[in-house]
């Protein structure tokens, strides 16, 4: 059996809950983390740019050149980034993936009458785009 590996393109550091379950659900021996040249291209689309594909060609081009059909692909953040990445890896053969999560807010009244909201998010699953 070939080993299963997991592409990280998303805007946040996987936790150890999500590496347990890439490891028991999805049969995952190796997780790949975005080389740090790559991460502010994926954490920092400019907002202006009328079209981002191009702009995305060095992370579909690392990623072409590392993963191999089959491998998973973690693929969150900007949704049009996230379309046409996830669009990319179905192209090479490849399985995107998101997290999906529980919330929980916390609603705290401050005495100078304010509100602080704190958002808490938990992973549930693993679930593949298109399914």
């Amino acid at each position: 059996m070939t080993a299963k590996r997991l592409f990280l393109i998303f805007n946040h550091t996987i936790t150890s809950v999500q590496q347990k379950d890439a490891r028991d659900s999805l049969g995952v021996d190796e997780i790949l983390d975005l080389p740090e040249r790559l991460k502010p291209v994926w954490n920092q689309i400019p907002p202006d740019l009328p079209g981002i594909s191009e702009y995305l060609d060095p992370i579909k081009k690392w990623l072409a050149e590392k993963a191999t059909a089959g491998d998973y692909v973690l693929v969150q953040g900007d949704f049009g980034a996230c379309y046409i990445m996830v669009k990319f890896a179905f192209e090479k053969g490849l399985v995107p993936i998101y997290s999906t999560t529980t919330r929980e807010v916390v609603e705290e009244h401050t005495a100078e009458g304010a509100v602080r909201l704190t958002h808490q998010f938990q992973h549930r699953i693993f679930r593949k785009y298109g399914v």
